[in-house]
């Protein structure tokens, strides 16, 4: 039996990759959590060295994937200390761990790797982070590079997918202020027009990752790095005035055409995905089917809709 370790399973990405690997029969998962813990789950800090191996012992994966990690670019800016332990060195604990029983790791990484400056970028690029968040994801893939005796970095760019809270997602935390804008007497709603963002779909991350799992498993395991985006560009205003579409809002939204953020963050970090469609891999849902799932999935109160 095919054995695999979701380190991080109860987060918006290892969630939609459970439920992916649920439907191979012939699989065996094992998944962890920190915050939101389940009788279904290992309850894991991957910051306790000892515990990790433990759960890797266990276990006795054939493959791990690590999907935790702190994501959040304005927590990491103000403490880099979090970013460091959660995105560099817990990578390194469970690929050494992952080493002691001969699996192969699959860490995740980010767009925010690269400065925005001359997209697409292939798996190859120089990269040059802005930010705390991608400099600790970025020492993150080489923690793995040089402690996985096999293993492979998978960079993503912004994700959003089913939640069970608004703030899961820098697409569905939008959501809040948009409806608010749509309210009597409201203010509009100011977002973000100049970063250039490709949402993608966690149930599509996580039809990849079961294909890279699957190539592993016929004893083809990829290496190095890999990369998998949505092939939609849009801003934050974009993505808000579809969002805003979907739910039928009639939403107060002013695009803001400088950036607005206080953490630095790049302009287009598109990501060239051609090592895995060469490989046959991927799905890319469009993003007003994907999104409109998840909203309706998720219960909301607004202000006035669309009739």
């Amino acid at each position: 039996m095919f054995k695999v370790a979701v380190v991080g399973g109860s987060g918006l990405l290892g969630r939609a990759l459970v439920d992916e690997l649920a439907r191979e029969t012939s699989w065996q998962v094992f998944a962890t959590a920190f915050s939101r813990p389940s009788p279904a789950m290992v309850a894991l800090d991957i910051r306790d060295a000892q515990a990790v191996g433990r759960f890797i012992e266990r276990s006795a994966p054939d493959a791990v994937v690590i999907a935790a990690a702190e994501r959040r670019p304005d927590v990491c800016e103000h403490d880099p200390a979090l970013a460091r332990a959660l995105n560099v060195d817990a990578v390194r604990t469970i690929a050494a761990a992952a080493n002691q029983c001969g699996a192969w790791t699959l860490s995740i990484s980010t767009d925010y790797v690269f400065d925005g400056t001359h997209p697409p970028y292939r798996h190859d690029s120089a990269p040059a982070p802005l930010n705390a968040y991608g400099r600790s994801k970025l020492d993150g893939e080489r923690a793995l590079s040089d402690t996985a005796r096999r293993g492979c970095v998978l960079r993503l760019p912004l994700l959003y997918g089913p939640i069970v809270s608004w703030a899961e997602s820098a697409v569905t935390s939008l959501v809040p202020a948009i409806a608010a804008s749509a309210t009597a007497d409201s203010q509009p709603a100011a977002m973000d027009a100049w970063a250039i963002r490709y949402p993608t779909y966690t149930p599509d991350v996580a039809c990849v990752i079961r294909q890279m799992l699957e190539r592993h498993a016929s004893g083809k395991a990829i290496s190095g790095i890999v990369q998998w985006s949505g092939d939609e560009p849009m801003t934050k205003y974009e993505i808000a005035v579809r969002v805003a579409d979907a739910l039928r809002l009639d939403a107060q939204l002013e695009p803001q055409r400088t950036p607005i953020d206080t953490t630095p963050r790049p302009h287009n970090c598109h990501l060239e995905s051609s090592r895995l469609e060469a490989l046959g891999f991927g799905r890319r849902t469009p993003f007003d089917t994907a999104i409109r799932k998840v909203l309706t999935a998720f219960p909301w109160r607004s202000g006035p809709r669309r009739v």
